[in-house]
């Protein structure tokens, strides 16, 4: 039985400066234990200058990894770096501090997308908040034209089909990943939801640190994709971007994407995410009045 090969790509930069060893360590060693017999473990590192390179050649003579050190432009351009070097016919992205805690992870998950023939699966994961909580976050493919719809590190993607859409959009730094779910979606590439929970990652810890950005780059990410649809004027783009809240036209448009027996879940998810955001907005704003 033809069993294919997957590509696990995780950028690193100064992890021994970056106090990042041990949790890399755990990366690499619970990454050996899965039970899927044809992984590929491909490190794409930012010429660090602390140690790192001695760490990373330790674990290739073990036979654990393979790894490039050289110059990038961020982390978006280190994994697109790693989609063309993969020998995977799968490739999925771990960061230095993620890790797959379920040994048979890979092989459900590619077991699962042959039987489907999928381009992309996405399923729950088990996030670290840049706040120090942990939660549990279940994929919201049908709010996904609203909101990112779950961590890229719980996705898997068909490397043809990456390279197909041009992989990611460099010129976005913290939300490169969104984009690319969006066009997989716009492009109809088939997605299939893994149900079983496989993964702890790390949560948006420098978008958190750079809200301004991520709000422009969510304009820029919902303008580029939204445009070729629907007119949207700067004033929906702010409003979608605040509240989640899309114009009709475009929101008629957008429901055609998913299955015809989906539609009614799809306005429903839209409609629930959208209150839940003014609520949010109208709840900060009460607070910051109480506080002057």
């Amino acid at each position: 039985m033809y069993e294919p090969d997957v590509t696990v790509i995780t950028p690193t930069y100064n992890i021994v400066e970056n106090d990042q060893a041990d949790d890399f360590t755990l990366l690499v060693n619970l990454l050996d234990r899965q039970t899927y017999p044809y992984v590929e473990h491909l490190i794409i590192d930012n010429a660090s200058n602390d140690g790192t390179e001695v760490l990373l050649k330790e674990y290739k003579n073990g036979g654990y990894l393979s790894f490039f050190s050289e110059p990038d432009r961020g982390k978006f351009d280190a994994m697109n770096k790693g989609i063309l070097r993969a020998k995977g016919k799968y490739v999925s992205f771990l960061s230095c501090d993620d890790f797959y805690h379920d040994i048979t992870a890979i092989a459900d998950i590619v077991n699962l997308m042959e039987q489907e023939d999928a381009d992309f699966c996405f399923f729950p994961s088990y996030c670290c908040h840049p706040e120090g909580f942990v939660f549990q976050f279940a994929p919201a493919m049908l709010n996904a034209f609203q909101v990112s719809p779950c961590p890229r590190q719980a996705m898997f993607f068909k490397k043809s089909v990456l390279t197909e859409i041009g992989s990611f959009d460099e010129k976005f730094k913290l939300l490169a990943d969104y984009d690319l779910v969006i066009r997989l979606l716009l492009m109809g590439y088939k997605g299939v939801l893994f149900e079983g929970n496989v993964v702890t990652c790390k949560l948006g810890v420098q978008a958190a640190k750079h809200t301004t950005q991520a709000e422009a780059e969510c304009n820029h990410i919902f303008y580029k994709n939204y445009k070729p649809l629907y007119p949207v004027t700067n004033e929906q783009l702010d409003r979608l971007v605040k509240f989640s809240e899309i114009p009709k036209p475009l929101l008629d448009k957008l429901a055609k994407v998913f299955p015809p027996e989906d539609e009614e879940l799809f306005y429903e998810r839209y409609q629930q995410m959208y209150d839940m955001r003014v609520d949010a907005v109208r709840s900060l704003r009460e607070q910051e009045r109480r506080g002057r």
